[in-house]
This record gives structure tokens, sequence and C-alpha cells, in this order.
């Protein structure tokens, strides 16, 4: 199959078949990373610009060392250190590094869409590193890709995801591709935190974290995003630990193979207790992993056309 696709914004926009194609690809690239020398010559010559409005630490390392391993070039702007703080707009920035030439940009900001529209302005291709609550699709790809590949396939498990749903990129992006692939998805979390009419997107809700862990395959947690809530949710942190944090005792309602995953950063003995967070079941650090991997396939098929990854 031949990846078409200009821009990576969202899981919506992505077939089941390109699904495939990028998690194949990635499993091709994780071979990579397990070299003695991890880099081939695939993107030499090519530019990635990553723009970051928002903190990050797995999304933005990774996918700078994705560019590094396929030889390509990776230029680091922070919107602090951008001409947003002279007063540019976005699309002016935007704009401006285009006519620089760079292959991608890969961005993350704070506002739902602005990946979108910059798509619809500037010819050099855009992958959604987040933006604000929409989206984040080279998240969800990388769950896919793990989850695949501890579990063989995603078709036909049962996926829980508990906590901050209202405020999450990740739950909504990881719904849609986990449904996209034939999973059946549920999601738990206080009633403050889970956002009105998510039915539609296929997932059943409980507030229950019991009812939500029984009988699943999968198990992801996700923080509470107090840098996005403008008043309190829930009473205490202590409290929420309590009644919807993932400990060992909750864990016996899972099946005995259950994966338990977290797309960071963690809060240790608030949504996860540590001895799972670092637990047998657990493959967060597999996700860390493969989220490198992941990267390397997107900027691959983007930038890189069908060269062969072990080409000269």
């Amino acid at each position: 199959m031949q990846f078409a696709k200009k821009d990576i914004l969202d899981m919506e926009s992505l077939s089941v078949d390109e699904i495939a194609l990028i998690l194949d690809t990635a499993q091709q690239m994780k071979e990579i990373s397990k070299r003695p020398v991890k880099k081939v010559p695939t993107l030499r010559g090519k530019t990635i610009v990553l723009f970051f409005y928002e903190p990050s630490t797995r999304t933005r390392t990774s996918f700078d060392i994705a560019a590094k391993r396929l030889s390509a070039d990776s230029i680091s702007i922070s919107g602090s250190a951008s001409s947003l703080i002279k007063g540019e707009t976005l699309v002016d920035t935007a704009r401006n590094l285009e006519a620089m030439n760079p292959d991608v940009i890969v961005m993350r900001h704070f506002r739902a869409g602005a990946s979108h529209m910059l798509a619809k302005i500037v010819r050099t291709s855009i992958i959604n590193a987040g933006d604000g609550m929409h989206a984040h699709p080279t998240q969800s790809l990388l769950d896919l890709m793990t989850v695949r590949e501890n579990k063989g396939k995603i078709s036909g498990l049962r996926v829980a995801i508990i906590g901050d749903i209202s405020h999450s990129r990740v739950a909504r992006s990881n719904i849609i591709g986990f449904i996209k692939m034939g999973a059946d998805v549920v999601l738990a979390g206080p009633p403050t935190m889970i956002p009105k009419g998510i039915e539609i997107l296929g997932a059943s809700v409980t507030y229950s974290v019991n009812d939500a862990v029984c009988n699943a395959d999968v198990v992801m947690m996700l923080r509470i995003q107090k840098e996005r809530q403008n008043s309190f949710l829930f009473p205490t942190e202590r409290e929420y630990a309590m009644v919807y944090g993932l400990t060992m005792q909750k864990m016996k309602h899972a099946k005995k193979d259950v994966l338990i995953m977290h797309p960071g950063p963690i809060n240790r003995g608030v949504e996860i207790a540590p001895e799972v967070a670092d637990g047998p079941y657990s493959i967060i650090i597999d996700q860390v992993t493969n989220g490198v991997a992941v990267r390397m396939a997107l900027l691959y098929l983007t930038a890189g056309g069908a060269r062969n990854v072990d080409a000269d």
C-alpha cells in the first residue's frame, strides 16, 4: 500500500489500512534502534522542525531521536523562544518556517485545531504532536503498536481507559483508534471528568473502576490534568486515589494477563499505585520505546517516500 497522506493530524482521518501500514512500518523501524549503530541514511538531507508550544519530555525527545536515527536534521523551537512572544501570529510564524523549506513540521499547541489550520495553509507536511484537548494521534499509534506487540492483535480486546477523560487528548485519540481497529472501549472516572455525549465515539461509560477493569485485556490510566481545569472537579487527591486510583486490589477484577498502560507523566499514588506502575503487567516503558519507532515510521512515510530503510 502506498502512503499518500501529506499530514498526520488525528485518528479520525486515518483508515484502518493506513493505521496498519504505520504500525507495520514502525515494527520495521524498531529493529534499527536495536542495532549497535542506531542510524540509517533514509532521510539524509531532510529537515524536521519540532515546534512545541507546550512542555514535553517523551514526545519531543522521541521525535528528535527518530529524526536523528533516520539521518534527518532536526531543529527544535519552543513558543517562548519564537517570535510569537513579539506578537507574530501562528500563521505568519508557520509561513516563515515554510519559506526555509523544511520537509516536516511537528507541532504541539495548546489550541485545539492549530495543526489542522496550518495544514491547510502550508505545503510542508504537518504532524500533530498534541493540540489542546483534541487529539494526540502519535500517542494513540504507539499505544496500538504496544498492545498489538504484546497481545498479537487488537480486534476483540476489552480496553478500559480510566481517569480524566474530559481533558485528555490521549483518551479521545485512543477511543477512536482502538475502536477503529476492532477493540471494545470502556471509559471510567468521576462524573465531573466524563464529557457528556462521549458515547457517540463508540465507547461505553461507567463511573466504577471495578466495573471498567472487570475482564479487561488492557487498562490505561490517565493523570489528572490540573493545568487544563478551571475549577476543582474532585474533593482531594487522596480521595481520588482511593476511589479511582488503580491498585493491586482493583486489578484482581481484570484478566490474568492484563496489560497496564499510562501515556505519562505518571502521578504515582494518585491515578496509579507504584506497585502497579512497576509491576509485571506494566508495559509503560514499552510505550516509550515504541514511541520512537512510531515517530520514525511517520517521518519516513511523510518525508521519505518509498525508499527502503536499508538503502544507501
